[in-house]
């Protein structure tokens, strides 16, 4: 069983969650300013429940090194995966929300090969950035950006950055996907459910998707170039296994992309994850031989530059079209972010500076 990766240190998407991409308004250099407001998270000593804050934080330094000194333009806000910061080790005060992001370089430190003031660019925050993606302005090494399509928007380059390389990382180089193979997406309809089929589509497969509601379904049923089956699980008596082996003729799909399983008995987990999530069982009998199991995963420490440039370039010839909801004002992002950190909602959610 494979395990899918996406930007570092960024967890997959729950189902159901979302992703709020914050654009900023004006062009070119950014106001000066003594301080600037950035959205940080505060976790609670003696729970997992977490707080959302503003905070004002000086001006950036001056750029140095391989450092690029960004405007913001757009970030996308992503659950938090608090049981990840603590296995690292990463814990602190206040940790800074919003890693995926697309901007404006302002500056660029004296080693910097790629970039120059002017450029826009697209790119994800390593996990122990100290910079918030949600401010107007970041530091960011330039290992960590790409430039951005003029024709691709900035919520959709920052909106589908995430998902694009955790689909790309999984259907291509965990499972080979190629013409003519058979996939199955939990989840089709989530967001990067939605970004798995087009590029599998993309790829020349037959998708099989299951959908966790009857809106999810009929959304699925509207994908062209056509699903070849949507099962419907949202009322908890669907028989994933069996559907993939009749619509394979037995055979079982080559590969699966979950959106996760359930683990143990049912007297372990509540009734509605129950509901919507395959027993690992079921997932290994609707495999067929040599099949490819490629599971969400929570550490996304690790990702190539060229797949980045891969994602930018799929959304700027309209492989990728994400569901991004309508854009809200920045001053709203600590209320997105607590539906977000809720696993409330389906489509992307964009905050506009």
């Amino acid at each position: 069983m494979g395990t899918a990766p996406g930007p570092e240190g960024v967890g997959p998407l729950q189902k159901d969650s979302k992703v709020a991409v914050v654009k900023v308004q004006a062009v070119g250099a950014a106001p000066r300013q003594v301080t600037m407001k950035g959205l940080y998270f505060q976790q609670s000593s003696t729970s997992e429940e977490i707080t959302f804050v503003f905070q004002e934080r000086e001006n950036l330094p001056v750029t140095e090194d391989n450092y690029v000194k960004l405007q913001v333009k757009a970030c996308a806000l992503s659950q938090i995966n608090t049981k990840l910061l603590t296995e690292m080790k990463m814990e602190k005060d206040f940790f800074p929300v919003g890693r995926e992001v697309a901007g404006i370089v302002l500056d660029v430190g004296s080693k910097v090969s790629f970039f120059q003031p002017g450029d826009e660019v697209a790119g994800i925050l390593p996990l122990d950035s100290e910079d918030p993606g949600l401010c107007e302005a970041v530091r960011v090494h330039e290992h960590y950006l790409v430039h951005k399509p003029e024709k691709v928007a900035w919520t959709e380059a920052a909106g589908t950055i995430r998902d694009g390389v955790r689909a790309y990382t999984a259907l291509h180089y965990l499972s080979h996907l190629s013409p003519g193979k058979s996939v199955l997406i939990m989840d089709g309809a989530s967001a990067l459910g939605t970004i798995a089929i087009q590029l599998a589509h993309h790829r020349g497969a037959k998708v099989i998707s299951t959908a966790c509601s009857l809106e999810d379904k009929q959304c699925l049923e509207r994908c062209r170039p056509s699903i070849a089956r949507v099962i419907d699980v949202s009322n908890g008596k669907a028989q994933v296994a069996e559907s993939c082996l009749e619509e394979t003729g037995g055979l079982g799909v080559d590969i699966v992309l979950d959106a996760g399983v359930r683990l143990y008995s049912k007297d372990d987990e509540p009734a509605v994850k129950l509901q919507l999530l395959p027993h690992k069982h079921d997932i290994i009998t609707l495999l067929g031989v040599g099949g490819h199991w490629v599971t969400t995963e929570e550490n996304l420490q690790s990702f190539q530059l060229r797949i980045l440039k891969d994602v930018m370039e799929k959304l700027s010839t309209g492989v990728f079209r994400p569901q991004l909801d309508e854009p809200i004002p920045l001053y709203e992002a600590k209320v997105t972010m607590e539906v977000v950190q809720k696993n409330q909602g389906r489509k992307k959610q964009v905050v506009q500076f």
